[in-house]
C-alpha cells in the first residue's frame, strides 16, 4: 500500500488536518483585536522561520511582498502554513516543499482572491526562486485578488 492507508490520507495530509483542528480547537485568550493579530503575526513567522533552505527564503520574501501589497490581510495559520485572509476567509496561502514532500515551495490562492479573468486563471505557483519580474507578477495578483 502506499503512503496513504484506508482513510485515503497520507501520513502528510492527516498531519496537516490534525494541525488545522488545533488551529480551530486553539483556546481563545482575552486579548484585544491588535493583541490578536500581532499574536498572529508572530506565529506567522514563527512558521516561516520553521521553514528550511531556499524555502524559508522565499516564504519570508513572499511574506513581505504579501504583506506591503495588501496590509488589510489578516496573517494567520492554516492547516499549519502561512496564510493570509480577507473578511475571515483565506485568500491566499504558502506551503513548504516539506509539508507534502514536494519538490518545491507553493504559493496559492483560495476561491475568495479576486482573480477571475475568462475562463482560465491561475490558482498556485510552484516558486523555486523569485526574480524581480516574477515578485511583481505576483504583486500584481496580490493586489488584484483583494481588489486593488
Amino acid at each position: 500500500m502506499s503512503d496513504s492507508d484506508q482513510s485515503g490520507f497520507s501520513a502528510a495530509e492527516k498531519a496537516a488536518i490534525k494541525e488545522r483542528a488545533a488551529e480551530v480547537k486553539a483556546p481563545k485568550k482575552r486579548m484585544t483585536k491588535a493583541e490578536k493579530q500581532e499574536q498572529a503575526r508572530k506565529d506567522l513567522e514563527a512558521k516561516i522561520d520553521s521553514f528550511e533552505g531556499t524555502d524559508k527564503e522565499l516564504a519570508a520574501r513572499l511574506n513581505e511582498l504579501i504583506t506591503s501589497t495588501a496590509p488589510q490581510l489578516e496573517p494567520k495559520l492554516w492547516y499549519g502554513m502561512p496564510a493570509y485572509a480577507l473578511d475571515g476567509k483565506v485568500l491566499c496561502f504558502i506551503q513548504d516543499a516539506k509539508k507534502f514532500e514536494a519538490r518545491y515551495l507553493t504559493f496559492g490562492f483560495n476561491d475568495v482572491a479576486r482573480l477571475d479573468e475568462g475562463t482560465l486563471w491561475p490558482t498556485s505557483f510552484a516558486i523555486t526562486g523569485l526574480n524581480d519580474e516574477q515578485a511583481a507578477m505576483l504583486t500584481a495578483l496580490v493586489a488584484k485578488a483583494v481588489g486593488n
